[in-house]
């Protein structure tokens, strides 16, 4: 890169953080937003449509988890080929083209594979932007909690985008006599994500990051970060469930297709409204108390519509959800950007998104099979909650680390 385009990009990072911070935000929107979080818009048409229990229902969300925890454990060694940029803008296209061929199939076992597919590709736009953001962050530090929670703030742009797309397109191809109006949601959300990933590329290719040689060479102890390590698994275990089965819960309870635009909407909207709200937190704690406090909110939200159907105390939940679970995981690259060297910040993160991983296989087909064994989603959102429950209890004993807890080599 010619010196003096580095001087531009090193310029205009420094002078408008914020602007950079929005446009990688639209990797979040992709990756989480769009490519996982819609599906709670479409699992009851889908489900009704080909005929599935909760189990396959919910397996779907298991399969695009399972795929994000291949992407996790292949991202590391990926970026040291392809470069941290490379991996952030060749995920994103290949979420996007993934995301049109679920529009494109009706066939079970093929949109299982998609979305294990998409789950993996996804999770090359999420570690490889959280990097990217963290060294954002490390050139403002003191912004950088808001700066984190922006990037991750970014799913809820994808919240309430699909909150309107998929309902619109849906009923669009009803209209035109249509056989499976779902997969226009699928397709429309496709193109939505090719014109995010255009806009976020540039500005996202001006983030410096780590000499080649010391990307993904840290190391450390991964005992000394087991508390938030599995605070963070049972985050991943207990929030999901309500991401993938409170629309369909809503709809059973007798909600209107338009109060259920607005619940999600606003949910989404307390996601982008998040970053503010729990940056100073975020910045100052170096444990895993944010983590802590983040899950045991979480799990008071996911409690509410399993306990009752009023419409006031659902809508608080999905404010009171929206504005916390997106910080929940920008405050793992916080505790990983304070207590660890910038030359482990690649593998602490992926450390982190492969707990959170596995904690999502395993949710929506626990919630599912509760669902069916039951007769109710809300049994299965009880146990969401007290996953979430234990999530903070283990997040609480995570101590910030010394000098002498963390290994380089």
């Amino acid at each position: 890169m010619p010196a003096s385009t580095a001087h531009a990009d090193h310029d205009f990072i420094t002078r408008h953080p914020l602007l950079t911070a929005l446009a990688l935000s639209l990797g979040t929107a992709i990756a989480l937003g769009v490519a996982r979080f819609s599906y709670a818009l479409l699992l009851s048409p889908m489900r009704t449509d080909l005929g599935w229990p909760y189990l396959i229902a919910g397996g779907m969300n298991t399969g695009n988890a399972l795929g994000y925890l291949l992407g996790a454990l292949a991202t590391p060694p990926l970026a040291r080929r392809f470069g941290t940029h490379g991996m952030l803008i060749g995920g994103a296209l290949a979420t996007a083209f993934f995301i049109i061929l679920s529009g494109l199939v009706t066939d079970t076992a093929t949109l299982l594979s998609l979305r294990i597919v998409t789950g993996t590709v996804s999770a090359f736009v999420f570690i490889s932007g959280g990097i990217l953001v963290s060294r954002l962050a490390a050139m403002h530090p003191r912004r950088a909690g808001f700066l984190l929670g922006v990037f991750y703030g970014g799913s809820g742009i994808g919240i309430v985008a699909s909150a309107w797309l998929v309902p619109l397109t849906i009923a669009a191809a009803s209209a035109c006599g249509v056989a499976h109006g779902w997969q226009w949601a699928w397709l429309a959300m496709g193109a939505l994500s090719l014109i995010a990933t255009a806009v976020m590329a540039i500005p996202a290719l001006r983030i410096p990051t780590l000499p080649p040689q010391t990307q993904g060479a840290g190391h450390f102890r991964l005992r000394t970060l087991g508390f938030g390590l599995t605070g963070y698994f049972m985050f991943g275990l207990g929030y999901i469930g309500y991401m993938t089965f409170v629309i369909a819960l809503l709809k059973e309870q007798g909600m209107s297709a338009g109060m259920i635009t607005l619940f999600y909407t606003l949910l989404g909207v307390a996601v982008v409204g998040s970053s503010r709200l729990w940056a100073g937190m975020l910045d100052r704690f170096r444990g895993g108390q944010s983590l802590a406090l983040l899950n045991a909110l979480l799990s008071i939200a996911t409690l509410v519509p399993a306990v009752t159907a009023a419409p006031a105390a659902v809508f608080i939940s999905g404010l009171m959800f929206g504005g916390v679970f997106l910080s929940a995981v920008a405050s793992t690259t916080a505790l990983v950007r304070h207590n660890l060297p910038p030359a482990s910040w690649s593998v602490g993160i992926s450390a982190f998104t492969i707990v959170f991983a596995a904690g999502q296989i395993v949710g929506p087909t626990i919630v599912g099979w509760i669902a069916d064994r039951s007769g109710g989603l809300q049994q299965g959102l009880l146990f969401s909650a007290l996953a979430l429950l234990i999530g903070a209890l283990l997040a609480w004993r995570q101590r910030p680390l010394n000098s002498s807890q963390v290994l380089t080599q």
